[in-house]
Order: structure tokens, then C-alpha cells, then sequence
């Protein structure tokens, strides 16, 4: 019984919405809604944003799984419901419950805000933003930085301040040499409610734009290298060219130039090196390999 419930769930959540007429509207429509939220979906063959529309629709739809029910309506053959609604302009989407028409929007809106429509009469859906936060990290992640901006993007649009974003999309322009766009981004993040602590994408990006203006005072690698090769216990350039390699990704050496330094001598610069490195931490993300690997090495020296 329990798989025929599953096949039977997954072929709800997969099937193409119902056309209805102007006959059935009442039983496909006004009755149905009498049992869940049913959206109309009022499109036409020649309906270019119709087209545009759909996918996105129905994804959302099966995404309430079953919450929310959607049905299609071709103006063009079945006018008079769209007339009799004030409908003016396609794709159009009104929503019904209890036999009422309760909400609606018309244009090929984003998935993001379809999402947040859907969400107003019946709360969380599956995925969301997490979905659109983790495709647009994985974006990121395979050097897609303009198709993850666009993501976050819209999920900024859909939901202001909304603060995973708004790093993720600080973090492009930060590696993008954007530092002022970054700053100002993050500037709109709110502050996390008394007692609560930021969080930790945005504490991040903050740590990342903070080393981002760091190496753009420190000057180029070459000279760097040339003075602490020349001078090992030249700390200021030791730091420098940390600094400088963290931002250019280079983030083993980074550390080990500022494990070398905390080596020699751990209260210089009122142990500036080891402040550094656990900002280093911060913005590359506790768990990160590198971050890993330099935490054992500061142990064993610090221990």
C-alpha cells in the first residue's frame, strides 16, 4: 500500500495540469478549491510569457506537494471566466479557495517570487530559497560567477536583506576586485537580533572583504618574496605576502607564512599573526581543507 501511495504521489506531483473549460470550471475549480487552493493558470497558445511562465509554475506547484492544485485555461477558447475576472493581460494566475478567487498575479513573474505567491496561501514549500541558495553556490563552485549572481540576484529580489544571499552575491563581487559594490551589499544585511550572533556566510564575507582591502595596500608578490627571502625575520613582509597570497587563492602558503611568523615569534606585532590566521578562518570557512590543515599546525606550535 505504502509504495502505491508513493507511485501515486509522484504521478500527482509530475502529471501536467488539467485543462478546464468553461463547463467544468465550476467542478474543476470552484468546487476543487472547496479542498485545497486551486490556481488558474489563464495563458493562450500565441502567449510568448505564457510559455515563459509554465515551468517555473508547476515546478513551484509540485513543490507544495499537493498543498496547491493548478489547472490551465486557454482564453482563446474559453473567454468568458478571464472576462467575467477582469482580466485584461496573459499569463495571468488567480488563485481560488472555498470557491473564491483570493490572489493573484499577472505576468511571467521569477520562480523565487512564484514561490513566495504560493507560499502566502499555504506556507513553506519544499526547496525555496535553500534550493536556490544551493544552486547558486554550485554555480559559483564551477566558475559560473555570472549565473550564481543572477540567482542570488533573484532571491535578493524576492526577499530583501535575505543575508545567505547577499554574501554569496558579496563574495562574487569581492573576487570580481568589486570591493566597494561588496561593501555596500553587506551594508544591507540586517544585524541579527539582540543575543543571536551573525551569520556565519556574512561574518565571512565580511573577513573576506576585510582581506581584500588588506592586500590591496600590500603591493605585489615578487618584492614581497624578495624580502623575506633576503631577511626571514622580516615579519611586516612575512604578513604582507600572506596577506597578498590569500588573495590571490593561494591559501596553504598563506597560512604557512603565517604559522612561520608565530614560529619566530608569536607575540609580534601583539600576535597580529595568529589574529590574522584566524581571520584567514573565517573567511575561507572552518571546515575548509585549508583551514583544517593550518589549525593542526598552530596547534602543534601553540601547544
Amino acid at each position: 500500500m505504502a509504495n502505491l501511495d508513493s507511485a501515486a504521489a509522484l504521478m500527482t506531483k509530475t502529471a501536467p495540469p488539467k485543462e478546464v473549460t468553461t463547463a467544468s470550471f465550476r467542478t474543476d475549480v470552484l468546487s476543487a478549491s472547496q479542498r485545497q487552493p486551486v490556481l488558474v493558470d489563464f495563458w493562450a497558445p500565441w502567449c510568448g510569457p505564457c510559455k515563459q511562465l509554465a515551468p517555473a509554475l508547476e515546478k513551484a506547484v509540485a513543490d507544495s506537494n499537493g498543498k496547491v492544485a493548478l489547472v490551465k485555461m486557454n482564453i482563446d477558447d474559453h473567454p468568458q471566466i478571464a472576462g467575467q475576472l477582469g482580466i485584461q493581460s496573459i499569463p495571468a494566475v488567480i488563485a481560488f479557495s472555498k470557491g473564491q478567487p483570493v490572489d493573484g498575479f499577472v505576468g511571467a513573474l521569477p520562480e523565487s517570487q512564484i514561490r513566495g505567491f504560493i507560499e502566502r496561501l499555504v506556507g513553506p514549500l519544499e526547496g525555496g530559497a535553500a534550493a536556490l541558495l544551493a544552486e547558486a553556490e554550485d554555480a559559483a563552485a564551477k566558475g559560473d560567477a555570472a549565473g550564481a549572481a543572477a540567482i542570488y540576484a533573484e532571491i535578493l529580489e524576492a526577499s530583501p536583506g535575505e543575508a545567505k544571499a547577499g554574501a554569496g552575491l558579496a563574495r562574487l563581487h569581492i573576487a570580481a576586485g568589486q570591493l566597494t559594490e561588496a561593501k555596500a551589499l553587506l551594508e544591507t544585511v540586517p544585524a541579527p537580533p539582540p543575543g543571536k550572533e551573525q551569520d556565519p556566510a556574512v561574518a565571512a564575507a565580511w573577513a573576506a572583504l576585510h582581506l581584500a582591502e588588506q592586500a590591496s595596500n600590500v603591493g605585489e608578490l615578487a618584492p614581497l618574496e624578495q624580502a623575506v627571502a633576503a631577511n626571514p625575520d622580516d615579519h611586516q613582509s612575512r604578513f604582507d605576502l600572506a596577506v597578498a597570497l590569500s588573495a590571490k587563492g593561494e591559501r596553504d602558503a598563506a597560512a604557512d607564512h603565517l604559522l612561520e611568523i608565530i614560529r619566530r615569534d608569536r607575540k609580534w606585532s601583539d600576535e597580529g599573526a595568529r589574529k590574522q590566521l584566524l581571520q584567514l578562518f573565517e573567511a575561507w570557512g572552518l571546515m575548509d581543507p585549508a583551514s583544517v590543515a593550518a589549525r593542526r599546525k598552530l596547534s602543534a606550535i601553540w601547544f
